[in-house]
């Protein structure tokens, strides 16, 4: 499953799901948490449900609620037999969260599961856990809304945008967790939908990290979401040489390609931005 962008879309409000769908997205996030009240929480179990047993303009995940609440069984048994092609996980804590996902479930099927593995205090201690359940992932993402207030912050950016020391380090920590993982790492949204320069600048940021796709809150930032994370014919140019390269001289360390020195790890960069592509 190509996972460049991730369209939120709330739960209750099924006159959007088509219109979300219908984005560009490579997959829409079907809201129960965050979007939704308490008092609309029956509704939009109802709405995904009706809508997931029909036929599907792209992937869909559902964002259940919570594990240390007591809507969690509830949002699995509404969705689950209609076989959603992933859940967002909220508030994850590691390997233990993942697990005790699965045992909620019983004996239904789970599709691959996605966890926003960052908003909590204790959860920052248990990203390197994802990969012994890494069968059951399909990538890790952050947020940066949820901490800052779970540990009194004020703040998350400081006045010029940037994410502030403590968020800059729990963003690195997910990107290594992802890739320790060998998992899709997923940025988490940009929150200005009016500001494409910045927009920009943040995928692009996001991308040369290391992230291999993003979160999106409103469908006019699919477009520059879908183009950030897709490589440039500059970059496949330059990936098929390296390639090419390494496959004429098979035994070769190190070798020289336009003037430059390039190793292996150039190599496997080079792959990564082919299969990328593909």
């Amino acid at each position: 499953m190509r996972l460049r962008s991730l369209l939120f879309v709330p739960a209750d409000r099924p006159e959007r799901f088509g219109k979300a769908a219908a984005s560009g997205a490579d997959a829409i996030i079907l809201d129960l948490e965050d979007s939704v009240a308490p008092d609309r929480k029956a509704f939009g179990r109802e709405a995904v449900r009706e809508w997931l047993s029909g036929p599907r303009a792209c992937p869909a995940f559902v964002r259940v609620n919570p594990l240390d609440g007591d809507l969690t069984r509830d949002d699995l048994d509404a969705v689950l037999p209609t076989r959603p092609d992933g859940l967002l996980l909220p508030k994850a804590e590691g390997a233990a969260s993942i697990e005790a996902l699965l045992v909620m479930a019983g004996a239904a099927r789970v599709p691959p599961i996605l966890p926003i593995a960052t908003e909590t205090a204790a959860a920052i201690f248990e990203l390197g856990s994802y990969r012994v359940v890494r069968e059951h992932l399909c990538g890790v993402t952050w947020g940066a809304e949820d901490l800052p207030a779970a540990i009194g912050a004020s703040r998350a950016r400081e006045a010029d945008g940037r994410y502030t020391p403590p968020l800059e380090m729990v963003r690195s920590l997910t990107l290594f967790a992802a890739h320790a993982a060998g998992v899709s790492a997923i940025e988490t949204v940009y929150p200005r939908i009016d500001d494409a320069d910045g927009l920009a600048a943040y995928i692009a940021r996001a991308r040369g990290d290391g992230f291999t796709g993003m979160m999106a809150i409103h469908p006019a930032q699919v477009e520059a979401i879908n183009a950030g994370f897709a490589p440039t014919q500059v970059e496949l140019s330059h990936a098929r040489a390296v390639v090419n390269a390494f496959a004429a001289s098979p035994g070769a360390g190190a070798l020289k390609l336009n003037g430059k020195m390039i190793d292996r790890p150039h190599s496997l960069l080079a792959q990564r931005i082919l299969d990328q592509a593909r």
